[in-house]
């Protein structure tokens, strides 16, 4: 396993001065800094759980909750558009999760798609709040409802949303098992967590159970685990090292960076030149994201090739 070697101070500099020059002179492994494609939809593995999908993936969950997000406030036929604008432009990833009530809009467009080429995830609620039931069921009458919502007959990617506790697979083992359940029957494909703690993420490390995980990553600290980037580095690098797949996600710092162009950039370069998150999710408001992000993407890659 390659060491991982930060120096604090070097990154620090790097992050408030801003500049790709700077960011990516060497405050990570600069030897892991490359990439054979400029494709920003280039076929990409997570991990070791057997699924295969696309680089960027499509985040329906912008200021979501209670089933309720962007994408669902809108007006319906923008959302829909934006859903199938960005399958012809190549997206196959597309992130779901029961608070965001956007279920109904994937099966609206997945006549319009070959379903399998797509990986749909989408993640169960146990915490208090964040839907509207009272009830919190097993997980696999959750992921049948899912199935029903989706129209689909199976789910690619099942989480368990927002874990916090270090404890979280501990107490989370039934449901964790029910899914593994799941899983052997080919209900779902693969199964794991999206955390919102770095005791959480650590928990996770020592999980064989994770086959895939999301987790909250930037170069400015926003909407993370922890406010200092490099802590919580190391244990994606440790997730990354452990076979798990690392799905990027808050790398617009939830949107607090949307308006910042340079931001951004060092952000996209920063997230693909770690070589560790093996993809991201970006929640797009409107079809004229998704082109400018492609070309955000690609132009990223080709810095980071260049060294």
């Amino acid at each position: 396993m390659e060491k991982l070697n930060l120096n604090r101070r070097k990154f620090l500099t790097a992050l408030s001065l801003g500049t790709a020059h700077v960011l990516f002179s060497n405050p990570l492994y600069a030897s892991l800094i490359q990439s054979t494609s400029l494709n920003p939809l280039q076929k990409i593995k997570l991990g070791s759980s057997g699924i295969e999908t696309t680089l960027l993936g499509v985040g329906t969950g912008v200021h979501a909750t209670n089933r309720g997000s962007f994408l669902t406030k809108q007006e319906k036929d923008k959302s829909l558009a934006l859903l199938r604008y960005a399958y012809d432009k190549g997206f196959r990833n597309f992130d779901c999760a029961d608070t965001y009530g956007t279920h109904w809009m994937m099966a609206e467009v997945l006549p319009h798609m070959k379903r399998e080429e797509l990986t749909i995830t989408s993640k169960i609620w146990v915490r208090s709040g964040g839907i509207p039931d009272k009830e919190r069921p097993d997980a696999n009458i959750v992921v049948d409802r899912f199935r029903k919502e989706l129209n689909t007959d199976y789910i690619d990617l099942v989480q368990i949303h927002c874990m916090v506790d270090a404890d979280w697979t501990d107490s989370q083992k039934r449901q964790m098992d029910i899914l593994d359940n799941l899983k052997s029957k080919g209900i779902i494909r693969a199964h794991g967590v999206s955390v919102h703690s770095l005791e959480a993420m650590k928990a996770a490390v020592k999980s064989p159970w994770v086959d895939v995980i999301h987790v909250r990553i930037n170069p400015y600290g926003i909407a993370m685990d922890k406010p200092e980037p490099e802590e919580v580095v190391k244990v994606i690098k440790q997730l990354h090292d452990s076979g798990k797949g690392v799905i990027g996600m808050k790398v617009i710092g939830n949107g607090e960076l949307t308006n910042e162009s340079e931001k951004i950039d060092n952000t996209l370069r920063f997230v693909l030149g770690l070589r560790t998150v093996n993809m991201m999710i970006v929640g797009f408001e409107n079809i004229e994201q998704i082109d400018n992000y492609l070309g955000r993407v690609e132009k990223a890659l080709g810095e980071l090739k260049q060294g």
